[in-house]
């Protein structure tokens, strides 16, 4: 028994060692210009552009094969700020200037056909089959994948209520 309590302990170490080394010695930097728009970008991941993920936009705007407009939660605001980056003109008439926005499920219409949480990206939408679903508010991204598919149209894309956590103090109006 000490044997192999010994040996498995040893072989951790070995491996660990090699992967440790391996991970500095084939570590591959990211471009400057990616690392930059990824970082400006709403990090929610949710897809709504098209791209896997907030990385995958970002690599597909710095490659010149998205533009500016391409994430929703995002909005015109970051819009502007990707365009002024990048150096490209901004058709601000194609942007919609939206609120944050989650899903909310009217459970009085919900039949509990579970297609909804089978669409959510982020796990945010709880039930079972035949029972009523509920979504958790924090990890909702407002992507609308489950409004798309709900067959009774119980979920709806609501603005994310006020609340002491939410609340921002407004801009001051320029004079």
């Amino acid at each position: 028994m000490l044997i192999a309590v010994v040996s498995l302990s040893a072989l951790g170490i070995v491996f660990g060692l090699v992967l440790g080394l391996a991970a500095r010695f084939f570590h591959v930097e990211r471009g400057g210009i990616e690392a930059e728009i990824e970082a400006m970008m709403p990090g929610t991941n949710c897809g709504q552009c098209g791209f896997p993920g907030c990385a995958g936009a970002a690599t597909a705007l710095a490659e010149g094969n998205a533009t500016v407009t391409c994430c929703p939660p995002g909005g015109l605001a970051l819009a502007e700020a990707l365009a002024a980056r990048l150096g490209v003109a901004l058709d601000a008439s194609t942007v919609q200037a939206q609120v944050p926005q989650i899903a909310e499920v009217r459970e009085e219409i919900c039949i509990g056909c579970t297609k909804c949480f089978k669409s959510c990206p982020t796990d945010a939408v709880l039930g079972a089959v035949k029972q009523i679903h509920s979504v958790i508010r924090e990890a909702c991204t407002g992507c609308a994948k489950c409004e798309s598919v709900c067959p009774t149209g119980a979920i709806e894309l609501i603005p994310v209520p006020v609340t002491l956590q939410t609340w921002v103090w407004p801009k001051p109006a320029s004079a």
